[in-house]
């Protein structure tokens, strides 16, 4: 398996930051969940009334789907609502229809991802979801392992182009005497072993 080089750096930074390095005070907010659209998310488009208009697309590489009677839409970088407003205003245009009732529902969002690293049954790359938080994150790739430091997890991010460190007591939140940390795309979570 290659490791992308970025990954390894960030990885070495975090294991630098587990042996005594400087963590940042966990944020106070709750960051904003980022819910635009990029390729390789799948949604649901629901036409009112139309259930031939009605369908399941994923964005392709150049941040586009086609979408009948219309064609080509952009909609990389949108927000679910905004392609729902695209959609029917093309759907307007074409003479489709006169008022179409469009809604998009996210069903994956594949262009936003996390990692989790380190001691935990499998790691990995994971995609984003609404609303994640360290925990489930951990859970997610498998739990942690016998040999997991689990009050020493750390968790990089960026923050205005600056590199953040956070130490999550996940030990602590498992047993309800910790709050749980949300995390964001790009996020890597990386689980210590215990020093002996």
């Amino acid at each position: 398996m290659r490791i992308l080089p970025w990954l390894l750096s960030a990885a070495l930074g975090l294991i630098s930051a587990c042996k005594g390095g400087r963590d940042s005070t966990l944020p106070t907010v709750v960051p904003e969940d980022d819910t635009t659209l990029g390729a390789g998310d799948v949604f649901t488009v629901r036409v009112y009334g139309e259930d031939d208009l009605s369908n399941e697309y994923r964005i392709a590489q150049d941040g586009s789907i086609d979408f009948p009677l219309v064609g080509r839409i952009e909609v990389e970088g949108h927000e679910p609502t905004e392609v729902a407003d695209l959609i029917a205003s093309r759907l307007r245009e074409r003479e489709m229809l006169i008022s179409p009732q469009v809604s998009v529902v996210v069903d994956q969002y594949n262009s936003k991802r996390f990692n989790v690293m380190g001691a935990v049954a499998q790691p990995g790359t994971f995609p984003m979801t609404a609303g994640l938080t360290v925990v489930q994150a951990i859970s997610l790739a498998g739990g942690l392992t016998a040999l997991a430091s689990g009050n020493s997890v750390v968790v990089s991010r960026r923050v205005d182009g600056e590199l953040k460190r956070y130490r999550i007591p996940v030990s602590d939140v498992s047993r309800g005497e910790a709050e749980d940390f949300p995390l964001r795309a790009g996020d890597i979570v990386y689980v210590p072993e215990r020093l002996f």
